[in-house]
């Protein structure tokens, strides 16, 4: 088992090596980071070191793909921001013998209709913008402990008469140790490129490649999960660069000028950091709550307190049936609301 975790380690490593290179530019296929589930939004969008019976979770790192999601399908929506829908379907199957999960799934987003114009201004018409991602998984139970996992997607994108697409993967570890209720994982999230530009002259962009470590621990006298996530650990400052602003850290309570190394640092520690709690009550009900503080120090306005970065969302289930909402708020100006439903087939 020491070999196959330094395998994978190794692995990790020369794919964050290759992105590595292609970093510094505009990303394409963004939407690949949006929350993929109801109950992910809830718990900050970010949820690695997590494995239970959660089809949807598949998609933060596939090796929570597990042998109880057996014959499952995840259906989820997310009504985003001015009018965008996002969602995401999943099937899985498990395979005993071989000790191996698979699942196929589908995430779309649509932008909505745009009106046209030329360049003095007369209509051109309407116009529609999408994206699309289609993927294979597969997950791989190790050991009682181990899990191994890849997700391989085509990814295509039209915007107007432009088109594009690529390919993009997830490769992920899942350790999880029922006697202690703690687990821990590590994912490399959008690895791959993009094959085909959106014009001909237009060079190509790098996806948005994101490497996760999450912890997780449920207590062992209160039915209560605490999770940590660190995120972006392939690179340290991922604050927006803007010279002209002077904020107050919302974590220290004070104001601190641009050029407060220590403050900076301080922040920008934070921001590669998101914190959840899931309330487990019972095998029906769960509540959930959530903070990211890059979200936070991003979509915050200055000088205006709001609950920007924040989320919280429950779960529960009804008779053969599992239902999730989850809320994020964003900005002032906008909340995300998130609804899925999954089901086990078998059980009909």
């Amino acid at each position: 088992m020491k070999n196959k975790v330094l395998v994978f380690l190794g692995l990790c490593l020369a794919f964050s090596s290759l992105q590595a290179q292609v970093e510094g530019g505009r990303y394409v296929y963004e939407f690949l980071e949006l929350s993929p589930s109801a109950r992910a939004t809830a718990l900050g969008g970010r949820l690695p070191s997590v494995r239970d019976k959660d089809l949807s979770l598949s998609f933060l790192n596939p090796a929570a793909l597990n042998a109880e999601n057996h014959n499952n399908v995840s259906l989820q929506q997310n009504a985003h921001i001015s009018g965008i829908t996002h969602g995401t379907v999943a099937y899985a199957y498990h395979i005993a013998p071989k000790k191996l999960s698979l699942m196929g799934s589908i995430e779309h987003v649509s932008y909505g209709q745009f009106e046209g114009y030329d360049e003095v201004g007369q209509a051109t018409g309407s116009f529609s913008a999408s994206e699309l991602a289609l993927g294979l998984g597969a997950s791989y139970q190790a050991s009682d402990k181990w899990s191994f996992g890849l997700q391989l997607k085509g990814v295509f994108s039209r915007y107007e008469a432009y088109s594009s697409r690529g390919w993009a993967s997830n490769l992920g570890m899942i350790y999880q140790d029922t006697a202690k209720r703690f687990s821990m994982g590590l994912v490399l999230k959008n690895i791959g490129q993009q094959l085909k530009s959106y014009h001909p002259d237009q060079q190509k962009y790098a996806l948005p490649f994101d490497m996760q470590l999450g912890l997780s621990q449920q207590l062992k006298y209160l039915p209560l999960r605490i999770s940590v996530v660190a995120h972006h650990l392939d690179r340290w400052d991922i604050r927006y660069d803007d010279p002209a602003l002077v904020q107050e850290n919302s974590l220290l309570g004070t104001e601190e000028p641009q050029n407060n190394d220590f403050g900076e640092g301080v922040d920008n520690f934070f921001r590669h950091l998101n914190f959840n709690l899931e309330f487990l009550l019972g095998p029906s009900l769960r509540l959930r709550l959530g903070y990211d503080h890059l979200r936070q120090r991003e979509m915050s306005i200055e000088n205006l307190r709001s609950l920007a970065g924040f989320s919280a969302g429950v779960g529960f289930k009804l008779y053969k049936f599992r239902f999730d909402y989850g809320l994020a708020n964003y900005h002032l100006a906008g909340t995300v609301h998130h609804f899925g439903i999954s089901t086990r087939l078998q059980d009909f």
